[in-house]
């Protein structure tokens, strides 16, 4: 076989070698991101496609490398942990007034621990990078919050939505996860 037949069978072998490694590289990132995400990497590729939900995903985790995330000082956790006492007491008489407290307090709450507040989407997008578990639930109060801004809320939806809001206050306020979060 003369030597530019060798050259070809050696250019094809190297780029089926890069086919496979790129192969491999991309299933190694689904897998890292569906492990990570779990429910969230459903619903990114669901609503843009695999391709795309992924690179939404990945963005969502360069973004999350950038942001100054800590953990609330002991007597914030603790003063916080207070205020959403009160906020489901108020429930039983003002059910529409208790989830507006809870939508407020998750708000300081994330302020505090350092998440931007622009915008509701990408307050979603940040938590889910740390909380993917709950980022949905926090999802669902927020619709709440916001049909009860519209009067259009009923008791029953209200007390759902205080039981989202308190799965994401209690991972935000969660000491021990977070501190295992950061050295792990």
């Amino acid at each position: 076989m003369p030597i530019w037949g060798w050259a070809l069978v050696a250019v094809g072998a190297v780029i089926v070698i890069a086919l496979i490694g790129w192969g491999v590289m991309r299933s190694r990132r689904s897998r890292s991101l569906r492990s990570r995400f779990g429910a969230e990497y459903e619903r990114a590729t669901a609503d843009a496609g695999r391709r795309a939900g992924e690179s939404e995903l990945a963005g969502r985790v360069r973004r999350r490398q950038e942001l100054d995330i800590r953990p609330l000082p002991l007597a914030s956790a603790e003063r916080y942990v207070r205020e959403w006492r009160d906020v489901q007491a108020r429930f039983v008489d003002s059910p529409a007034g208790a989830i507006q407290e809870a939508d407020l307090l998750i708000t300081a709450v994330m302020r505090e621990r350092g998440y931007p507040m622009d915008d509701f989407d990408q307050r979603a997008a940040d938590i889910s990078v740390d909380y993917p578990e709950v980022v949905e639930d926090y999802r669902r109060a927020h619709a709440v919050a916001r049909s009860n801004e519209r009067s259009m809320a009923e008791t029953e939806q209200l007390r759902r939505g205080l039981v989202y809001y308190r799965s994401l206050f209690e991972r935000l306020l969660d000491r021990e996860t977070e501190s295992s979060r950061m050295t792990g």
